[in-house]
């Protein structure tokens, strides 16, 4: 073959190399927009962020993804990010299940009063088949589930005094999130819930116009909340929130096989640090975090199985009527997995 040949073949070959893989990136975005309700320091912000550093990592800066906290992207409305990443107006996300409950009712199986009592019941949940139906819903809607991180269990807080039963939720006003079933619960519990954003709960907690709220821990250490008169805490692990590692569907499919799998891989590994990070001085033999809140003057107040016992069946009602919503089936499978973990 002459040379001529031999540059021919060498520059086809070449031009092929630059057809496949990872040299598509010319045609992807500069900055692909990550939507999260709050930065760091908290899990949740921490879980996106390393999503990102790592995607940017492992693809020796291909891809540039940016986490935009606060939920900038979606006018102040938590509940608006699910439909604004399925029409595209957001590119990726670190989502709450209770935040896309709304667009997604099977969702609120997170929410379903007292179903998990501990962090294996979760486990069971995000990572059997109640998360596979789950991931499934997401893909139904234009959107591609890829992992999952976690908010937390959430806990119950004011600044009237210690809360052992529902008697002593009595005409409390608790501040609760965006979500029917939450005003069902607190409704039930003899509570007068207030549904608002946390931009509007932080000022109403601390001029008194509401008694309480319900957070994850860290939520409520990296916020001080103490500083807003939340000097009583009971730990009843009602719900937890999960979060999910989404993309839009058009967006996804616009990254190569390889670059899916890296961005995939990264939300799993993330996830898995988001998750160490949000039980971190909760678990176990390390309650740090709760010395922490006590050293700050806090009443914290651990539940003994008979005092749960009377929040789970004053609840009961909410949790039938909520069954039927969500699907028999699946709070079947969700209990069923629960029971065996």
């Amino acid at each position: 073959m002459s040379r001529i040949k031999h540059l021919a073949a060498a520059a086809v070959i070449a031009v092929a190399g630059l057809q496949a893989g990872p040299a598509l990136a010319q045609d992807y975005k500069e900055e692909y927009r990550i939507s999260t309700v709050v930065g760091s320091p908290l899990p949740w912000g921490i879980a996106a962020e390393t999503w990102a550093e790592l995607v940017h990592e492992r693809t020796d800066g291909r891809i540039t993804m940016r986490v935009y906290p606060g939920t900038q992207l979606v006018q102040g409305d938590q509940t608006r990010e699910f439909p604004a990443l399925r029409r595209g107006i957001i590119d990726m996300a670190v989502g709450s299940t209770i935040n896309w409950s709304p667009q997604i009712v099977e969702m609120n199986i997170f929410s379903m009063p007292f179903l998990m009592p501990d962090y294996d019941a979760l486990d069971a949940l995000t990572n059997g088949p109640v998360g596979e139906v789950i991931f499934d819903r997401i893909r139904e809607n234009g959107v591609v589930p890829l992992g999952w991180a976690e908010n937390g269990f959430r806990e119950v807080t004011n600044s009237k005094h210690e809360i052992r039963s529902p008697a002593d939720m009595e005409g409390l006003k608790i501040r609760v999130v965006g979500s029917p079933i939450f005003n069902d619960m607190f409704t039930a519990l003899g509570a007068n819930p207030t549904q608002m954003s946390w931009a509007d709960a932080q000022p109403a907690l601390s001029t008194g116009a509401v008694d309480g709220q319900e957070n994850p821990m860290t939520l409520y250490t990296a916020l001080n909340m103490h500083e807003l008169d939340q000097t009583y805490v009971t730990l009843w692990h009602y719900v937890a929130d999960p979060l999910i590692y989404a993309v839009n569907q058009e967006v996804w499919e616009s990254f190569t096989e390889e670059d899916q799998e890296i961005i995939r891989q990264a939300a799993i590994d993330a996830g898995a640090h988001g998750i160490e990070v949000a039980r971190k001085g909760l678990v176990g033999d390390d309650q740090t975090l709760l010395d922490d809140v006590r050293a700050q003057g806090v009443t914290v107040t651990e539940l003994t199985e008979e005092e749960r016992q009377v929040f789970i069946d004053a609840t009961r009602p909410v949790y039938e009527e909520w069954r039927e919503r969500i699907g028999a089936d699946l709070v079947e499978m969700a209990e069923e997995s629960v029971a065996n973990r």
